[in-house]
């Protein structure tokens, strides 16, 4: 019998004489051809809706396995064997009510602070991993006619989102004139020769700097080289053929009262280009601005009964997003099982304008679901470490991330 080498670990050093490098990447650190080929892809969809969640009708009541679920929860019933749901959670320091749906991916603390400063979101940070394997590292969107965004860079600056799903659809799946593809084409090289040559007068500035700003400038030149691989990458992407669809364009709807119906839309278009390859990384901004003054609700029944019901609305679309993906076949799986759905809001309470307690769920992802874990209402547990096993169940070594130390407690990985 053939015994396959194990492949050698990214994280194996040489050591000698109290020194230790970090080997490069090699061919001996990946799994076996047929092994490789078996991999399903794992993927990760993170969701905001930016006027909260109301707690009374999402927490369900009592913990564990036998919870009994909620008005909302109970829209996904279908689904409850596959996600996990979490109340007494929180960004650490995340505060500044609405001000703290930028937030909401980078955990980066005070947002409504003077001079802040945001961090790098979790999808940005998963896609500067992974992002590389796809035609597009991540996809941004937001279902809004304003400019917010859940993603941010390294250095925090917002990257804009793609509003309308028909463009999202048209950049996945329409392939162009060749005369567009070249012109494309030719923008990249033009960009990657404004980096050469910034990149060599950076190299020549070096010289005159202090040990400190060569530690800079050092920095700058590794995301330049970054930057170089990420246009060389886009370069050969252009001209490979886009995946076909039988599925058609979905139609415009700039109406902010239909917030839930342009959702639908998009999620549509996301479960295609999971479903593609096309990208392994989404996040989507649902913006509920419109809604805002019932959200201010002060307890009212029948402001309380409006506003259930354009919650119930969105609950119904998300069921509806989860059932494609579970219905959805490959090799052998489901596409929500190697797919994590990340929902939830940047307040606990819109009436309050509290940031604590978010009603948060995740769905998807080869975890074992199917629970209501319960943390402190009052001493809230780190959302943050939710993220860092997310950031896990995707393949990256880490231990943490933002303000997250540790994974999850109580959210257990499933052995395939």
């Amino acid at each position: 019998m053939l015994t396959l080498p194990t492949p050698l670990h990214r994280r194996t050093f040489l050591r000698g004489a109290g020194v230790a490098i970090a080997l490069p990447w090699l061919d001996a650190m990946q799994a076996s051809g047929a092994a490789a080929e078996r991999a399903t892809p794992r993927r990760m969809v993170a969701i905001e809706t930016n006027m909260g969640i109301l707690p009374q009708f999402f927490f369900p009541t009592g913990d564990g396995a036998t919870y009994e679920p909620s008005r909302y929860l109970k829209r996904l019933a279908d689904h409850r064997e596959r996600l996990t749901v979490f109340s007494g959670v929180s960004l650490p320091g995340v505060t500044g009510g609405h001000a703290a749906e930028r937030c909401f991916l980078t955990g980066t603390p005070h947002p409504e602070r003077g001079g802040f400063r945001n961090g790098v979101s979790l999808d940005q940070y998963a896609a500067e991993q992974i992002g590389n394997q796809t035609r597009f590292p991540s996809l941004v969107l937001a279902m809004t006619n304003e400019n917010p965004t859940l993603s941010f860079t390294r250095s925090g600056a917002p990257i804009p989102a793609e509003k309308s799903p028909r463009q999202l659809f048209e950049r996945l799946f329409v392939q162009g004139r060749p005369d567009e593809i070249e012109s494309r084409v030719e923008s990249l090289r033009q960009g990657r020769s404004t980096l050469d040559f910034v990149g060599d007068q950076s190299r020549r500035l070096n010289r005159r700097l202090s040990t400190t700003d060569r530690q800079r400038m050092e920095q700058y030149l590794a995301a330049v080289r970054d930057l170089e691989q990420r246009l060389h990458a886009a370069q050969e992407w252009e001209r490979r053929p886009k995946p076909k669809v039988s599925a058609s364009p979905p139609e415009e709807n700039k109406d902010p009262r239909q917030f839930v119906e342009r959702s639908r839309m998009m999620f549509d278009v996301i479960k295609l280009a999971l479903e593609t390859d096309s990208s392994r990384v989404v996040s989507l901004f649902i913006d509920t601005t419109v809604i805002h003054n019932i959200t201010h609700h002060g307890n009212r029944p029948e402001v309380l009964d409006e506003l259930s019901g354009h919650e119930q609305r969105q609950f119904d679309a998300l069921n509806e997003f989860l059932t494609s993906l579970h219905s959805t076949e490959e090799q052998g799986q489901r596409l929500l099982d190697n797919t994590m759905v990340l929902y939830g809001t940047c307040m606990g309470s819109a009436n309050s304008h509290s940031n604590v307690n978010l009603p948060v769920l995740l769905a998807g992802g080869q975890f074992r679901h199917g629970q209501h874990l319960a943390f402190d209402t009052e001493n809230n547990y780190p959302l943050s470490n939710l993220y860092v096993s997310m950031l896990q169940q995707l393949g990256l070594e880490v231990s943490e991330f933002s303000t997250g130390k540790s994974t999850m407690r109580g959210l257990e990985f499933r052995t395939p």
